[in-house]
């Protein structure tokens, strides 16, 4: 059984690299294309198993080649992926990417078999959930679900942490029962309504979402740090310079970060500055998962402070 399960999405990213994004209708040259596993949930749950925690991944795939790289991948990372539901209904959930020569980026993705998660696959894994510390989940399956697990993770007496990405905003009923609330600035301003930029106006969102019943809240401020509300203190943890090569899955690694620290019994704060290690790592190397520092270099990274 996983100290931690990990219930989201797991897409194969297809990118492609080209001088510029086409025009309707035009058809360009591109210079690279490579598929990359990736949804922020496999991310987040292969950020923590390479961080030492014993993950088990609650989601579903297709019954296609895409599914079965992206379970063997979470395997090749330590994850446990034998609760990962085949749909024979629905192909698995892909992000077509295309980023042209400045960065500039168009994305589609089409959930496929992430949207079919329901609520019978929390129900089904129940005993799973029961012997979990940790239960962590995103927004990219349906919401009806993810509302679900938070409630029998309650019941368990199992501790949610949720990272409402991409954003929606749901009222304070949806979050009862959520034990840690991460948010970037964008989510946070979505969730509350109030304009998140910087420091000072991040504490008011923490503020704002503190109220609506969620006992921690973080926002994460990306090269700001990290700001953490708990027991009504503030503690704002800044990050060190490094050479940033891309940010992508910085985020999610900074929640593998936050889990594995607080599974390993670290208090909030020291966990805040752990997650903001692997966060910070995370944009030292190119790529989503292959980007997710291990635990030497996090722990190594930590120590430095």
């Amino acid at each position: 059984m996983g100290n931690v399960v990990v219930l989201g999405s797991l897409n194969m990213d297809l990118v492609v690299r080209t001088e510029r994004i086409p025009r309707p209708g035009e058809t360009v040259h591109g210079l690279d294309f490579r598929t990359v596993p990736g949804g922020k949930g496999a991310n987040q749950a292969a950020a923590a198993a390479r961080l030492g925690v014993q993950v088990e991944m609650l989601g579903r795939v297709g019954e296609d080649a895409f599914g079965q790289e992206m379970l063997q991948n979470l395997n090749a990372q330590g994850v446990g992926t034998h609760r990962v539901r085949h749909d024979a209904g629905a192909p698995s959930g892909t992000a077509t990417i295309v980023v042209q020569a400045d960065g500039e980026n168009t994305i589609i993705v089409v959930p496929g078999a992430n949207g079919q998660v329901a609520v019978q696959d929390v129900d089904d894994n129940r005993d799973l959930l029961a012997n979990a510390d940790y239960l962590v989940m995103q927004f990219e399956v349906p919401l009806p679900v993810v509302r679900h697990a938070i409630a029998q993770a309650e019941a368990l007496g199992v501790r949610v942490v949720l990272n409402p990405a991409p954003a929606y905003a749901v009222d304070a009923s949806f979050l009862k029962g959520v034990y840690c609330l991460v948010v970037n600035e964008t989510e946070a301003e979505t969730l509350t309504g109030l304009s998140v930029s910087g420091l000072e106006a991040a504490r008011e969102a923490a503020l704002a979402l503190r109220a609506l019943g969620v006992p921690v809240v973080i926002v994460t401020l990306g090269a700001g740090g990290a700001l953490l509300l708990a027991d009504d203190e503030f503690t704002h943890v800044p990050t060190r310079p490094v050479s940033v090569v891309d940010t992508t899955a910085a985020g999610d690694a900074f929640i593998g970060g936050l889990v594995a620290a607080l599974d390993r019994g670290m208090s909030l704060v020291e966990a805040l500055r752990y997650a903001t290690c692997a966060g910070t790592l995370a944009t030292t190397t190119l790529g989503a998962q292959t980007s997710l520092p291990l635990r030497a270099a996090v722990d190594a990274f930590y120590r430095e402070e």
